[in-house]
């Protein structure tokens, strides 16, 4: 999932974006465990249909006939409201069931995806009115949220947990590979070999996880409580993938890292398969690269140097292999320290041998 999920431009107005974390902390309010999930899933239980609006300052003008009930909310109350017809509106901190009955009037022109009425007015009014609307289905037996532009079904815990397993054993595979795949570059670059194919299937590796493991915090943080475990493993999956994804597109991209990072994100799951929209998004024509040099960035970040520090040496040195094939004074000249530029010879040996 991208920072910006989705946006649209509804009558000219302005642009109404979801920013990432926007969207899962509605995903919070509705995870398994809240007493707001327990009351949509009672009144699924029910085999009754509803239409939940969260309120906020331009839902008063889209809300038509019902009576005011202003009660605490609590999941028993919501059950037995849904038994009636109209939807049922909640104060934006949820603590209170305000109106019960209501009609809900957003503009019919505004676009929908939904053919049932409840659904469409439940998505046009989120649209308009750029707040949460829950409609439940007695018929499909399933809960849908609706939030400004995003439509999300959710899905039953039980499901979603057999989903996230399956998808973290994929994972668990994929980061054997990439780091089979990374220690495999890591020889090529030791002996200042430019290897674009290979620089390539570890950079196809790493952007796969990120994208999975991106897509599975959403459902982590749908599960609620239940995602504890999972939670521990994605970030034991995701440890310095995209750290050292990001120090492969330093090293190998003709472009500017920006601009190569920005049209790798940019590429779908069946694009990021493809070598050779890799290669185009690094700026090469095809895979054959022959003479050139290897900056260095990601080795070099296995040492104690900064990031600042081990620009500045690529640029004093040339490249890796200068830094590789460099002596001891090399360093002191650069570091202007007898001691530092020993110390740093002595780590690049090790590294080269350990590697």
């Amino acid at each position: 999932m991208t920072k910006e999920i989705q946006k649209i431009i509804f009558n000219g107005s302005a642009e109404k974006i979801v920013t990432e974390n926007e969207f899962f902390s509605i995903l919070k309010l509705v995870a398994p465990g809240t007493t707001f999930r327990i009351a949509l899933e009672g009144v699924l239980k029910l085999k009754k249909g509803a239409l939940i609006l969260i309120e906020n300052e331009n839902t008063n003008s889209l809300l038509e006939g019902g009576f005011r009930i202003n009660a605490k909310f609590t999941p028993q109350k919501l059950i037995e409201l849904a038994k009636m017809d109209g939807a049922i509106t909640l104060t934006k901190d949820l603590k209170k069931i305000n109106y019960v009955n209501v009609l809900l009037t957003p503009n019919s022109k505004i676009k929908t995806t939904e053919t049932g009425t409840r659904h469409k007015a439940a998505e046009r009014t989120a649209k308009q009115a750029g707040t949460l609307v829950i409609a439940i289905s007695e018929r499909k037996n399933e809960i849908t949220l609706y939030y400004k532009n995003i439509v999300y079904p959710i899905v039953d815990t039980g499901e979603l947990l057999r989903k996230v397993n399956e998808h973290i054993h994929f994972l668990e595979k994929q980061r054997s590979l990439f780091d089979h795949a990374l220690e495999s570059l890591n020889k090529s670059e030791i002996k200042s070999y430019f290897d674009l194919p290979k620089a390539i299937g570890v950079l196809q590796k790493g952007k796969l996880i990120q994208r999975i493991v991106n897509n599975l915090k959403k459902n982590a943080i749908e599960l609620g409580d239940e995602a504890t475990l999972i939670k521990i493993g994605l970030k034991e999956i995701i440890l310095d993938v995209e750290k050292e994804t990001d120090f492969i597109i330093k090293d190998y991209a003709k472009v500017s890292f920006e601009d190569s990072k920005r049209m790798i994100e940019m590429l779908n799951y069946s694009e990021l398969l493809s070598e050779d929209k890799i290669c185009s998004a690094l700026c090469y024509e095809n895979l054959k690269v022959v003479g050139k040099s290897i900056g260095g960035y990601r080795i070099l970040s296995k040492t104690f140097l900064s990031e600042e520090e081990i620009d500045r040496l690529i640029k004093y040195a040339g490249d890796l292999k200068q830094i590789l094939n460099a002596d001891e004074n090399f360093f002191i000249n650069f570091f202007l320290n007898v001691e530092t530029g020993k110390n740093f010879k002595s780590q690049i040996d090790k590294l080269k041998s350990k590697i």
